[in-house]
């Protein structure tokens, strides 16, 4: 991997690698991107389930690099040994959803603490959001859910319990990137 070089007297943000699972996560983490204005490169759906260390550094290979770039998994929880597999990859930060990123999207909207199907998320994102929710595009009534209740659907994931369903922890990746923002 080359290193960049910081330019002097400034100082160099870091790169944030997002390893995502499909389409809206991908979306997802794209409209991050657009908000907060922080380098983010996003390595959609490509490895599937065989993400590993070794697909992770070839995927980087020949990008510039900087000790503090830090690598993120961003996928559904609904696999249990597609889970262990993704907590088994060294120095990533695991952002899960179960049973899928709609979820997090649900909290935006409202507190959910019963189990739920991927396809009960969508329907219900399609009842609250007054149209038909597609998996894989964020359309402009969303987007604006998502940045107007996201400290609620924080708050609200926050008081789920980890890694069941429901859960989501993608409030840490919004708790990074405002860090983030707030050094610049």
């Amino acid at each position: 991997m080359s290193k960049r070089k910081p330019p002097q007297g400034k100082k160099i943000n870091p790169q944030f690698w997002v390893f995502c699972e499909g389409e809206t996560e991908e979306a997802y983490v794209g409209h991050l991107r657009s908000k907060y204005r922080i380098p983010i490169s996003i390595v959609p759906k490509v490895a599937g389930s065989s993400i590993s260390e070794a697909f992770i550094k070839k995927s980087k290979r020949g990008k510039p690099a900087d000790p503090k770039d830090r690598d993120f998994l961003m996928y559904d929880a609904d696999v249990p040994e597609l889970m262990n597999k993704l907590r088994a990859v060294p120095n990533t930060t695991l952002f899960l959803s179960n049973p899928c990123i709609e979820l997090w999207f649900l909290l935006h909207y409202k507190g959910q603490q019963a189990a739920l199907t991927e396809a009960d998320c969508i329907r219900e994102l399609s009842n609250r959001n007054h149209n038909s929710y597609r998996k894989g595009f964020i359309d402009q009534k969303l987007r604006t859910k998502l940045g107007e209740n996201c400290k609620t659907a924080c708050e609200r994931a926050k008081k789920l319990p980890g890694a069941r369903n429901p859960s989501s922890n993608i409030y840490s990746f919004i708790e990074i990137l405002e860090a983030q923002q707030s050094e610049k």
